[in-house]
């Protein structure tokens, strides 16, 4: 992936990924219509704008313009981009990142949130505890940009010059090659590791059942998790200990004064996905016991039954303190919205023995975080997040490069086999376009020829020239339409009809047709 630069500086200078920057009212060249339109976007966000009557009815036919555009491409230039802004483990802290976490369940209030924004059409969210990114296509892309932003500092309560340093933003080809990157385990912290390519799943069957995750979108997460397997299936990236659980395990292991597990008594809040990670992950590294801490006993009894060689003591959340107490190293892995274990509740705790180095080690790998940080400032007692993990994955990074090279390149084939799919979608209206105006070229000749010819003719005989007319045009049409028509399977023969497309545009000056208004009067 490239580079992720702040966007704000990207914006000044002009440059963000490779395009344009996110465009305010101020800046000038901008045609009328297009502040137009960013005006009505800023009276519906913005409580405090006043505009005259006059103004904000310009504004919405300037907007209902701007959308007739992404209808019919001959009113204009304008295409909807796919828009990918975010934060990632590699440039936001947890402490902002947790902010803007939304929860598998909040997924679809999100989009519905997001594609009532005047000028996004589709979005997705993938939101873990490295990374929150949101995917739109908009129908404008610095109008989609900003509305956005100001969604994800409304919902974070984040002010957005305080966010802004901390987002990265990519468009179009950009924000696709990223995304497979993402599903493929190479923008991980843990290079390879599984969980993401589940969680790209996830947020692609969610969005089944969300009208705002579109055509693009659907296209695109499928196309993602296509590359994901690829990548797992056909390199080495993925074997060995990859996960972020796994990278938990290592840290804290690293940080116990014998290396040893079987010194050390272990505790894991939750009873989840990571927590089964967590397990299979200590046992493998020599731990035999474990006490898990979970809101529901049947869930904790399933994790204990997956593994029968670990010896299992299960509680329920009320007994928290007391089993952090009695434990050495704590592994914080829950789905809890909330911090679960304050300072005031460690300082009141015996410390650890001595073969541990007399100190409680917490890992809180879940975002938003379990365990408050400032039990860092206690003298037996420290805690480690997911963002400490980096520490043991740098060798998981070099010792994975040559895979993660052959990744790139399966990444580049399906990320063109995608872009082929979206380039195949720009015939569609050039098909419209083309049937139009043959039709209206027929029934106006027909008319004429009707009227020539006076009314001796029958009902049977007026629809038999009629039927003439239309097998005429449609033999005329096949060829045309034949080169038109692609799956977006073969990239090279969409490229090919691309330009058959570009042809026919101008051979029939195509860009005069107004296929809204012929469809209506059809």
């Amino acid at each position: 992936m490239q580079t992720m630069q702040r966007c704000h500086d990207r914006c000044a200078t002009g440059r963000i990924g490779g395009l344009v920057p996110v465009v305010t009212p101020a800046h000038r060249g901008l045609p009328q219509r297009g502040l137009q339109a960013a005006a009505v976007a800023n009276a519906v966000t913005n409580n405090t704008t006043k505009l005259p009557a006059s103004h904000l009815e310009s504004s919405k036919k300037a907007l209902e313009q701007l959308k007739q555009q992404a209808v019919n491409r001959y009113a204009g230039d304008k295409k909807s981009s796919i828009i990918a802004i975010g934060l990632t483990i590699h440039n936001a802290p947890v402490e902002l990142r947790e902010k803007l976490a939304v929860p598998e369940a909040e997924w679809p209030r999100a989009i519905e949130e997001l594609c009532q924004f005047p000028h996004i059409e589709e979005a997705a969210v993938l939101s873990t505890c490295n990374r929150m990114e949101l995917y739109v296509v908009g129908l404008s892309w610095h109008r989609g940009v900003r509305e956005v932003e100001e969604w994800l500092s409304r919902t974070s309560g984040v002010p957005l010059e305080e966010l802004r340093p901390y987002l990265f933003l990519l468009r179009d080809r950009d924000a696709t090659h990223h995304l497979m990157r993402v599903s493929g385990g190479l923008d991980s912290l843990v290079m390879g590791e599984g969980q993401i390519l589940a969680q790209v799943r996830q947020v692609y069957k969610v969005g089944q059942n969300c009208p705002g995750f579109g055509r693009h979108l659907n296209g695109l997460f499928k196309q993602a998790i296509t590359a994901g397997k690829r990548v797992r299936a056909e390199t080495s990236i993925s074997t060995g200990s990859v996960s972020v659980s796994s990278a938990a395990v290592e840290l804290a292991q690293l940080k116990l004064p014998t290396h040893n597990w079987a010194d050390a008594k272990v505790c894991i809040i939750g009873a989840g996905k990571m927590s089964t990670l967590l397990v299979k992950h200590l046992q493998s590294k020599g731990c035999k016991e474990v006490t898990v801490l979970n809101r529901s006993l049947p869930r904790a009894q399933a994790l204990a039954e997956e593994f029968p060689e670990v010896k299992f003591n299960i509680h329920l959340m009320p007994d928290l303190m007391a089993c952090v107490e009695a434990s050495d190293v704590i592994f914080a892995a829950s789905g809890s919205e909330e911090l679960l274990i304050l300072k005031e509740d460690v300082v009141k705790m015996a410390a650890p023995s001595e073969i541990v180095g007399s100190k409680r080690r917490f890992v809180d790998i879940s975002v938003p975080r379990n365990i408050a940080p400032q039990i860092n400032e206690l003298e037996h007692a420290i805690v480690y997040n997911v963002d400490d993990l980096k520490e043991v994955v740098a060798a998981n990074k070099e010792g994975r490069a040559q895979a993660a090279a052959e990744a790139e390149v399966l990444i580049r084939e399906e990320q063109r086999a995608f872009e082929a799919w979206r380039d195949s979608l720009e015939t569609v209206p050039t098909i419209k376009a083309l049937r139009s105006k043959a039709e209206a070229i027929r029934v106006a000749e027909f008319e004429k020829a009707i009227s020539r010819l006076g009314d001796g003719l029958s009902k049977k005989q007026l629809k038999a020239v009629e039927e003439l007319s239309k097998g005429i045009v449609n033999k005329l049409l096949h060829g045309p339409m034949t080169a038109l028509r692609c799956d977006g399977t073969d990239p090279d023969a969409v490229g090919q009809t691309l330009s058959n497309m570009e042809a026919l545009e101008r051979m029939f000056q195509l860009s005069e047709v107004d296929v809204t208004a012929m469809a209506g009067k059809q």
